[in-house]
């Protein structure tokens, strides 16, 4: 890989392939294995990080050392963006979920972009406030629900994420380990279990492997969401 593909980062929509490779120049590129971290919550990093291939988590961690996951972030997703804009300390861990490859950018590199490219400044603003729209969405939906709504909540999240959408169906490609479902929920992989195995067998969901399957999704948003 020698460029960002073009149309494949939503920051960057609405630049011709030229413009990409300026500012591919200006990036580093990394990967991840398995596990890695990338980012730890409480330091001071004002880099801004892309996507190119894998998965990568945003958690944090509490006093009693258990894990809380955020979000999932997949190809052609940013990270890092509020630290770059306030010079402030990171608030989340950033680890890969499988191996990854990414780019990062320098701050002083990304305000060069930013005064270049206005349009980026508009794109991140546009990402920034649909992510805050949604989390509010999802917040508001998950406190009305008990502990199987807020599983079928979360799944949808994964589906508007990376769900391969056809005929009304949303196939997840690879669902995340029920211990991570489980830190995002607050609950336990138990309890997982149990609410995706009941979802399944009341025709919401069909398990295929390690892939899953939402056999009706405008259904099973109205149902939950």
């Amino acid at each position: 890989m020698n460029k960002i593909p073009s149309g494949y980062v939503n920051l960057f929509t609405g630049l011709d392939d030229r413009q990409l490779d300026s500012i591919w120049r200006l990036s580093v590129e990394q990967k991840y294995k398995k596990n890695e971290m990338i980012l730890f919550e409480d330091e001071l990093d004002t880099r801004l990080f892309i996507i190119i291939k894998g998965t990568v988590k945003l958690t944090r961690i509490s006093e009693e050392g258990r894990e809380y996951i955020f979000s999932f972030l997949g190809e052609g997703d940013f990270f890092g963006e509020l630290s770059l804009l306030d010079d402030e300390i990171r608030s989340t861990n950033a680890v890969a979920v499988k191996d990854s490859t990414i780019i990062s950018f320098q701050r002083s590199d990304y305000v060069r972009i930013f005064r270049q490219f206005p349009q980026i400044t508009f794109n991140l603003l546009r990402e920034m406030t649909q992510r805050l729209r949604e989390r509010d969405r999802m917040i508001k939906s998950m406190s009305l629900q008990n502990a199987t709504g807020k599983v079928a909540c979360t799944i949808l999240r994964f589906a508007d994420d990376a769900g391969d959408i056809n005929m009304g169906q949303v196939e997840i490609p690879r669902l995340p380990p029920h211990r991570d479902i489980a830190n995002m929920v607050g609950t336990s992989r138990e309890t997982i279990s149990r609410a995706i195995n009941w979802l399944t067998e009341q025709g919401y969901l069909q398990k295929e492997g390690g892939r899953l399957i939402i056999k009706d999704y405008e259904n099973f948003r109205a149902s939950f969401f």
